[in-house]
């Protein structure tokens, strides 16, 4: 028997024993454990929820993954289920086969379905974030409350029932059972809403935090007992928090009481700052409060002052980063040469670097190409829409071409190929590649550059749209 033909005969046997589901619940008990998957997808998919409620409490894997079979939320499902779970709960002497301690609702699991039925369900990419809370739960607290695992994305104005119902099941059952999530992502949603959420979930299992909606000062500082609370946070992304100017003295109390937060995440590791005004002239209080390292910071769309950067490169939590983002925020001459402080500090390790509309001239460009030159991990470098000529990017270029690891570099434009407004001309663009190929291939390395000024409007976050690289291979041009 072929392996592929295992699953189908087991499809069919579940469909088979569908037939009569009084004794399929029945037989639940003596069932071999290759059929239980099967045959609870026949379940699921026939909305048989007395058999689901059954097969619950006699599930023989350590995890139920439920949301890989959901396309969206069905309440009726849930229902099914959790009833499964309230008469697990309730049995003083629980069946021997049954393993579960896990129920997960997120869109995660389709490998363990595919892996029973054969047939070819999508699978979504998995999370990079190493699985601190989920690790901890099942070793050092292997006879801890049941978990119910959910995705935590905020983006309606209102709370779906199919949350609500969850939450209310929860709450009933807080000794029993931890409503757990490795990722928060917020889009919009009234505050109250979720913190009233936040309050039931077991905030140590959030690993990532995403709040990209336009938030006062005041709201992130009233949301930021719950961050410090999140103790393995790993990767952080803050964007559009604003504050008001005319309250300094306020607003400085609310940016305390936020990055004083930071003191408690002890994990974190990638910190994502767009637009993030309140931290404008007192970035080191923030800076203060990092506990471990980071491996990549971004802080963009801001305007960093001299002492931001000072305060930057004299942290030594940033003296490991792989990545560093500073699109959007524009340079003043001192602050290049302080630019150039941080870029020593982290060549050891700096895999990747975006200085993209920084509004980077060729007298900023001097001041940075020595400690650009010393970062020999570098593989990614980005400067697009700054106004340099060719001859600072002919003297980058031989700065970088030592550069072991770095295989995608993009560019702005040079200035000489652009009229007075930043529009380009084909005729004088086109010698400009040619004269940058000629760098290329005088300094005798295999490279590849991409040449581009604009913007990508169909593109997400900063992108640029990028023209036919510049190849030097031999003595090919593409």
């Amino acid at each position: 028997m072929s392996l592929q033909t295992l699953p189908r005969l087991l499809n069919l046997a579940a469909v088979s024993l569908l037939r009569d589901e009084a004794l399929a619940i029945a037989a639940l008990e003596y069932l071999p454990i290759e059929l239980f998957p099967p045959l609870f997808m026949e379940a699921f998919c026939g909305s048989r929820s007395e058999t689901l409620k059954a097969m619950v409490y006699a599930w023989p894997f350590v995890r139920l993954p439920l949301g890989g079979l959901m396309q969206k939320p069905h309440l009726g499902t849930l229902q099914a289920v959790l009833d499964g779970l309230d008469i697990l709960l309730a049995q003083k002497n629980h069946s021997k086969r049954c393993k579960l301690r896990v129920l997960d609702l997120r869109n995660t699991g389709q490998d363990f379905w595919k892996m029973w039925s054969g047939s070819s369900v999508h699978v979504s990419s998995s999370s990079s974030m190493t699985p601190v809370a989920e690790v901890r739960s099942r070793t050092e607290q292997p006879l801890a409350p049941l978990e119910v695992f959910i995705e935590l994305h905020f983006k309606e104005s209102i709370i779906d029932d199919f949350l609500i119902y969850l939450m209310r099941w929860v709450e009933q059952r807080k000794a029993s059972i931890h409503l757990c999530s490795n990722k928060l992502k917020i889009a919009s949603t009234p505050l109250e809403n979720i913190m009233q959420v936040l309050g039931i979930v077991q905030l140590d299992c959030i690993q990532e935090v995403e709040v990209n909606c336009i938030w006062h000062l005041s709201t992130l500082a009233m949301f930021a007992p719950f961050l410090g609370q999140m103790s393995n946070i790993q990767r952080l992304y803050l964007a559009h928090i604003h504050g008001l100017a005319f309250e300094e003295e306020e607003e400085y109390h609310h940016a305390v009481q936020i990055t004083s937060q930071f003191r408690r995440l002890y994990h974190l590791r990638d910190l994502y700052l767009e637009t993030p005004s309140f931290l404008e002239g007192c970035l080191n209080q923030m800076l203060r409060c990092l506990m471990t390292p980071l491996e990549n910071l971004a802080i963009t769309h801001s305007l960093l002052t001299d002492s931001d950067l000072t305060h930057l490169s004299q942290c030594p939590n940033i003296s490991q980063l792989k990545g560093l983002d500073l699109t959007g925020d524009l340079l003043t001459y001192s602050n290049a040469e302080r630019l150039s402080v941080l870029l020593e500090k982290v060549a050891g390790t700096l895999e990747k670097l975006d200085l993209n509309m920084c509004g980077i001239r060729d007298f900023h460009l001097e001041a940075v190409l020595p400690a650009l030159s010393h970062c020999f991990q570098l593989k990614y470098f980005s400067m697009c829409g700054n106004l340099l000529s060719m001859a600072i990017m002919e003297k980058m270029l031989r700065h970088t071409s030592a550069l072991p690891s770095l295989n995608k570099e993009l560019y702005p434009v040079p200035q000489e190929s652009l009229l007075s407004r930043g529009i380009r001309r084909p005729q004088r663009l086109a010698q400009c590649r040619a004269e940058l190929f000629e760098i290329l291939k005088d300094l005798g390395r295999p490279r590849t550059i991409w040449i581009s000024s604009i913007s990508c409007p169909q593109c997400e976050g900063h992108a640029f749209s990028h023209p036919e690289p510049i190849i030097y291979q031999g003595n090919i041009l593409a």
